[in-house]
């Protein structure tokens, strides 16, 4: 196994380490660096074991993934709404800033896909803080911008429901109200 400093001090190139022992590799320098991670897999095969063995290495390690489109560009489907509401909340969590260290784990392919300005991913999401008041107004506002559809019942990705203290979301991409 090697471990090289690349032309930037803050870029690291490690070879030859056994797979599965890689996200060990990664745990401890998201560690070491008391700060964020990213790690370029090879393909999303290769992401979803390095992700499955972070699971068992650093159980507590914040993992975020940001995958690659499923389609071609120009192609006449969509992309798969799982992947684009992955991709979307992960741009917004790096957008909005984490405040603890993390690994942030993506491919070739989506790393070399283009992403929307900072700006207008902080201007897209809402933060809500558990054990923090919330305003309804800004949050209302924030779900008509971004098309949300007001209902009595949330049923279908893309509702909400404000009653009182309570507030429904189908985000796209869940497979339930939350």
């Amino acid at each position: 196994m090697a471990m090289t400093s690349g032309p930037h001090p803050t870029q690291i190139t490690v070879g030859g380490a056994p797979e599965g022992y890689d996200a060990r590799l990664l745990a401890e320098l998201v560690d070491a660096q008391n700060g964020p991670v990213v790690h370029i897999a090879r393909d999303d095969k290769r992401l979803d074991e390095i992700r499955n063995s972070l699971r068992f290495f650093a159980p507590s390690l914040p993992v975020f993934v940001f995958p690659a489109w499923d389609c071609l560009p120009y192609d006449r489907i969509s992309p798969n709404s799982d992947v684009s509401a992955a991709r979307m909340a992960t741009l917004a969590m790096l957008a909005q800033g984490f405040k603890k260290p993390f690994l942030l784990l993506t491919t070739v392919n989506a790393a070399t896909q283009r992403v929307p300005a900072r700006t207008l991913m902080q201007s897209s999401s809402f933060v809500a803080t558990v054990g923090k008041q919330i305003d309804e107004r800004a949050l209302r506002q924030f779900l008509v911008r971004m098309g949300f559809n007001q209902a009595p019942t949330v049923m279908e990705p893309g509702d909400y429901a404000i009653r009182g203290g309570l507030i429904d979301l189908f985000p796209p991409g869940e497979s339930a109200p939350v």
